[in-house]
């Protein structure tokens, strides 16, 4: 099978937990880095074939329909490599792991054009897919600015679909460490509930429910260690939302510690944890970022199918701040 270029047909067959899904929809969350905006478009310019017949954008599809797809053009396809350290997991001939640093953006947009994933990949890379854009090259899944851990890089445009067919399909295990406020009721639990962007704020996301434009969200959470003002918990997400995690834990009334968006406060000092509790404006600091990083993902190599699991070590403020609990119990 031939590599494809960004301005080749991609063809899918549609799955039948799809059945019934508008067209945009779908391919909006086969290619999560496209908007659904943007195949509407692609649509009516006729970039879009439905069994061999150009696609209408309120069509539903039915099980095996296939589509035809050219993917959308960047509207800036110039994306500056940036000389920025990245920190290499694994990598082979097919695809780069990387453990992505806290502050730092995956890809452009809103302005952030410097200082991104997609620029340092474009410096210390030859070869990156290109199946996602020019902005976004190799990048198949997304972490939030502030979470760090593993993240999957593909080289080429064929891995790249292989890659994020397994994300599609559920078929991706990823496991993340958190530290949150306070401690919840049982020590494993399953929390299920409907997401959607929050009406207020269009930057954060809120628990819902069904109906409209809300979409499941799953995740299941085990207590690692409970300490006095907050708990230590493993946390594997089974559906893969926009801030998913940070909005179930503060769905639980145990926001993620320095969750600026969804708690307030962007740090968190010694004196916050302390048993005693006393202000203290010249308390050491110990995190400024939502204590959440991306620990394992277990996926299928994509050439050679053999299961794989990548591991990143829980980074150093995280690490500083876990290590201040325990010593308060010693």
């Amino acid at each position: 099978m031939s590599d494809l270029s960004a301005n080749d047909a991609i063809s899918i067959t549609v799955e039948a937990r799809a059945h019934g899904w508008r067209i945009d929809h779908y391919l909006a969350r086969l290619y999560p880095n496209y908007s659904r905006s943007a195949f509407q478009k692609a649509i009516i310019q006729g970039a879009v074939l439905l069994n061999g017949l150009p696609a209408k954008t309120g069509r539903r599809l039915r099980v095996n329909d296939t589509l035809s797809v050219k993917l959308p053009q960047e509207s800036d396809s110039s994306l500056p490599a940036e000389d920025i350290p990245l920190e290499i997991l694994y990598e082979d001939d097919s695809l780069v792991v990387l453990n992505k640093a806290a502050n730092m953006i995956v890809h452009p947009g809103r302005g952030n054009y410097h200082g991104t994933m997609a620029g340092a990949l474009q410096f210390h890379f030859d070869q990156l897919s290109d199946m996602a854009g020019q902005l976004r090259p190799g990048i198949v899944h997304r972490l939030d600015r502030d979470t760090t851990g593993v993240i999957i890089v593909a080289k080429d445009n064929q891995i790249h679909s292989r890659l994020s067919s397994q994300f599609e399909k559920r078929e991706v295990t990823k496991e993340y460490r958190a530290l949150i406020w306070g401690g919840p009721d049982f020590d494993s639990d399953l929390i299920e509930t409907h997401m959607s962007v929050h009406p207020g704020k269009r930057e954060k996301m809120q628990v819902c429910q069904p109906g409209g434009n809300s979409r499941e969200a799953t995740t299941w959470y085990e207590v690692i260690r409970r300490f006095d003002k907050a708990t230590y918990v493993r946390l594997l997400p089974r559906t893969g939302r926009t801030h998913q995690l940070r909005v179930h834990m503060n769905h639980l009334g145990h926001p993620i510690l320095a969750d600026s968006l969804y708690r307030g406060r962007s740090q968190v000092t010694q004196a916050d944890l302390s048993p005693r509790g006393e202000a203290d404006a010249e308390s050491p600091v110990l995190i400024q970022r939502q204590a959440l990083h991306a620990m394992r993902l277990t996926f299928r190599h994509p050439q050679s199918g053999k299961e794989m699991t990548i591991e990143a070590p829980l980074p150093p403020d995280m690490q500083a701040t876990l290590d201040y609990l325990e010593s308060l119990d010693r």
